[in-house]
Order: structure tokens, then sequence, then C-alpha cells
């Protein structure tokens, strides 16, 4: 049943549903799938980093619309049809209505840290499109998908966030806007999840690298499906890491502008994520053989480092 409620009566709903159990679900989550990510989310504040967890379980839960074992069986149609729901669904948790206590979570987050809603429907937008298109042929079609299913979430967190009061309390001063940053760190992410998983997405029939890119480098599409290492392959591969660490580069620039307390979790998450790059370079891009990642004592190295940056830039 669903209940219908007023921004101002959600909180009412904690006498039907824990939302003290609701966000552990989702802080659990958030460690299992996402454990670099997860990391940084750590370092905020209690208050913030529950709203991180519930965003990103919204957007895992949005993801497993279109890539979870059991979507693998159904039609187009069929997944078409569940994009649809779950945008409708979604409309209904900003507008107070709840399901269950994961819309719950999402609707507790909104109300503390009210939001627009037209991220969430572009990412919805995002799962669509990998419905029936599995070649980009432009890195600039590629950079749209990158927005739609990960820049979004730097317009879903930047609120979270916050905007460090510096910045805003001087009569003379006006809001930085981190939009664009923000939007910087999620494409960035994308094409670095991107270069991670190709291994992985020629299994489901996907390739995201550019069909441009892969004429430019003389790598043929036949070759990526089996796996072929060449000087072909590390050159077009050197290149794509090259562009998201300038995707990465552009984000740099508006973390100054976050609150305090958001600058450090932010700064370690980026450096984290952006070390996913060097581990695909350790491995000689053999990223059809092996899985780049972050090492722990790398992990546990960056966190200083990122405290130091972020008290400095």
């Amino acid at each position: 049943m669903v209940l219908g409620l007023p921004n101002s009566s959600i909180a009412n709903t904690k006498t039907c549903i824990s939302l003290e159990n609701a966000y552990e679900t989702c802080r659990k989550e958030t460690a299992q799938w996402a454990k670099t990510f997860y990391l940084g989310t750590m370092l905020l504040p209690p208050v913030k980093r529950r709203a991180i967890w519930a965003i990103y379980v919204w957007c895992r839960r949005t993801d497993e619309l279109m890539d979870s074992p059991e979507a693998q069986s159904r039609s187009i149609s069929e997944l078409s049809d569940r994009l649809d729901q779950w945008e409708e669904r979604t409309k209904s948790i900003f507008a107070g209505q709840i399901k269950d206590d994961l819309d719950a979570v999402m609707a507790d987050t909104i109300e503390h840290f009210p939001q627009s809603i037209q991220p969430y429907l572009d990412m919805i937008e995002g799962q669509r499109m990998d419905l029936t298109q599995h070649r980009y042929e432009t890195f600039k079609d590629l950079e749209l998908y990158c927005y739609r299913v990960a820049g979004t979430v730097g317009l879903m967190t930047q609120g979270v966030m916050g905007i460090d009061p510096a910045y805003t309390t001087a009569p003379w001063s006006s809001p930085p806007n981190p939009s664009e940053a923000a939007i910087a760190l999620g494409i960035a992410n994308q094409l670095t999840n991107i270069l991670r998983d190709v291994g992985e997405d020629r299994g489901r029939g996907r390739i995201y690298l550019p069909q441009e890119d892969l004429a430019r480098f003389g790598y043929s599409e036949s070759d990526l499906m089996n796996g072929k290492l060449n000087s072909q392959w590390r050159e077009l591969m050197s290149f794509q890491l090259s562009r998201a660490r300038e995707w990465f580069a552009r984000s740099e620039a508006g973390v100054r502008w976050l609150s305090a307390d958001a600058r450090w979790p932010v700064w370690t998450s980026l450096r984290l994520y952006r070390g996913i790059l060097d581990a695909i370079e350790r491995i000689d891009y053999d990223v059809f053989n092996n899985r780049a990642y972050v090492s722990k004592w790398v992990k546990l190295i960056e966190l200083p480092i990122s405290f130091l940056i972020a008290q400095t830039h």
C-alpha cells in the first residue's frame, strides 16, 4: 500500500518504517558494491554519509533494472516497462509517496537535502539508452551517456556536500556553482568504469569505446571481442586513460567550493578512483584477463595525502 504523504509529514513515517534500519541497509549495500566510494563516504559527517548511501542505493536499484542477472533474461519491451514504472515510482518518492523502507530513506534524504528530480530522470534515460544502443560512434555520443548514468550522480550529491560558507556569507559574494565540476567527476568515474570493464561489457555485447577511436588506432571490433593484446590496443587504451584523467582534472576545480567537512571525502574518492587508471597501466592494459583495482595499502597512503590536499586547495 502506498503511503501518500506531504513532504512535511515524511518524518511521521518513522512510526511505521524504521529509518535507522533502512539507512543501515543502504550502508551495507554501499560497502558491498562500491568499496572505494564507501571509504570516501565514511569521512563525511553521519547525516551526510547516510544521505549519500541512500542516493547510491537508489542509483544501484536503477542500474539493476538493466544489469542484474535476472534482467538479462527479459525482453527489451519488458525492460522498457520496468524503467517506465521506476520513473513513476521515483516521481512518487519526490512527491512524498513511499512503498517500502528504501523509498523512505530517499524521501527522508530529499526532505533534509532538497534537490531537483531532473538528475534522477536523466539517469533513468541513460538506462533507456542501454536498451538499444550498444555502440557509440563518437566521444560526444558517449559523453551524453556518461552524463546520464554518472554525471547525474554529481548533481544528486552536490546539495548534500554543501558549499563552504566562506563563499556565501560576504555581502558581495555570490554562491559558486559546483555543478560543472560535479558532472565532470561523474563522467570521469564512468569513463574509468568503462576502461576497467571492457572485458565484462564485451560479454554482454556492449562496446563503449568510441568507434572513431577504434578506427583511429587501427584496432577492430573483432580484435576487442577476441581480447587481442597488441600495440594498437595499448595505444588506444593510453589515449582513453589520458582522456579520463582530463575529466578528473576538470572536476578538481570545484572541490575547493565544497563545505569543509566534504572536501576531504571528495578528494579521497576522486584520487582513489583515478587510481584505477594507474592500476590499468600496471596490468599493461590487459583488462580482458584482469580486474584493475586500488590496493588496500594505496588506500591507506591516500587518506593522509587527500587530507593535506583538502586543507590547501
